[in-house]
């Protein structure tokens, strides 16, 4: 027992030995090839292995001849393991060198592309992460590309919309002061027709300035969802009457909501102002709220005809008014990008689809 134990104390020490000095030269080469550090590691374990026996077999006293035999078994068992070490390192450095290139392709503004063959697990599962982030930068590219359209056509609509007015105004002002107006009453109330439309655009401006920059300030406050809504289409009424449409909203359930009444106001009015503005005379525009799984549903259907599928998905964009807009005729778009934008700090969502007839949106609230 007790030269088993001298035998493996003597092994240990050696194999130690061999595996300090392979440490201290892993750590030198650290920066080195991965090729590099698999000769090392292999050149390590041999090592070990040889040193270990050496030393048992001077503490053993054994002959030169078995001494001859034990070194040289040991070397040609380093020579296939450096080989091995060698290959397997070259085949690993090969997938990372392509999996290097397909990762600065995507990075350069193109699409991950998995490298061909079968890397190893590691390098497989880091292929498979890089491919799911470059699916998420080429959904960002496309939406950072939808919105500088919104924002360059949002200030061309601005400009356009800015301007007619500023030149009507101009127009009156030289024949109220030239004298050549024959009914100056009628001309100050166009002034001050003109006047409070582009003072409803520059608050809609600051109001989405106000979202886009995370500063809207809510007061939320428990409200019932009945008063909420029959508020909205009081204030809609008058409008739907000059353009001779029917407001409906008898589907309103009696349910709680914690949200800020001045901003939700403003939301439900907007709905209602685009339902009316796109639906026929004799058309209806139907409101209805109910409890469902996901929060409280407020939706807002109209008889517009309906929107094309391909600009579904922009609808609530900043700007975007489509060959179908939604908006007044001199309006710039901002109406359904501020509904989303508000119902979005409320922790809602915003939708639209269409039906029979028209499209029907639809905004979901925690419940309260």
């Amino acid at each position: 027992m007790t030269d088993v134990l001298l035998i493996a104390l003597f092994a240990f020490l050696g194999a130690a030995a061999a595996g300090l000095i392979g440490a201290a030269v892993l750590r030198l080469l650290r920066h080195r090839s991965l090729i590099v550090s698999l000769s090392v590691v292999a050149g390590v374990a041999v090592a070990a292995m040889l040193a270990g026996t050496l030393t048992v077999a001077w503490a053993m006293f054994l002959s030169p001849h078995d001494l001859y035999v034990v070194t040289t078994v040991v070397a040609m068992a380093a020579l296939i393991s450096l080989v091995t070490a060698v290959l397997l390192g070259r085949r690993v450095a090969a997938q990372s060198h392509e999996l290097a290139l397909a990762t600065r392709s995507f990075g350069d503004g193109g699409t991950f592309a998995m490298p061909a063959g079968q890397p190893a697990a590691e390098l497989a599962a880091l292929a498979r992460e890089l491919a799911a982030t470059s699916a998420k930068l080429d959904s960002s590219r496309e939406r950072e590309r939808a919105l500088e359209t919104s924002r360059r056509e949002l200030v061309a609509w601005i400009s356009h919309d800015l301007r007619t007015p500023l030149a009507g105004l101009r127009a009156m002002a030289e024949a109220l002061e030239d004298g050549m107006a024959a009914d100056s009453g009628r001309y100050l109330r166009q002034i001050r027709v003109e006047v409070e439309r582009m003072n409803s655009m520059v608050g809609d401006l600051f109001e989405l300035s106000r979202i886009q920059a995370g500063s809207l300030a809510l007061a939320p406050a428990r409200i019932s969802l009945h008063d909420l809504v029959d508020d909205a289409l009081a204030g809609a009424d008058p409008l739907a009457r000059e353009h001779g449409v029917r407001l409906v909203g008898d589907r309103i359930d009696e349910v709680p909501v914690e949200v800020d009444g001045k901003e939700m106001s403003r939301v439900l009015g907007n709905l209602l102002i685009n339902a009316i503005r796109r639906t026929p005379p004799d058309g209806t525009v139907a409101v209805a709220a109910h409890r469902s799984d996901s929060g409280v549903v407020v939706s807002v259907t109209d008889g517009c005809g309906g929107i094309p599928e391909e600009d579904l998905p922009r609808v609530f964009d900043t700007g975007w008014r489509g060959s179908h807009a939604r908006t007044p005729p001199a309006g710039a778009g901002l109406g359904l990008a501020i509904v989303r934008g508000i119902v979005e700090a409320h922790a809602g969502r915003t939708e639209v689809r269409n039906v029979q007839g028209g499209c029907c949106f639809s905004v979901t609230l925690p419940t309260a």
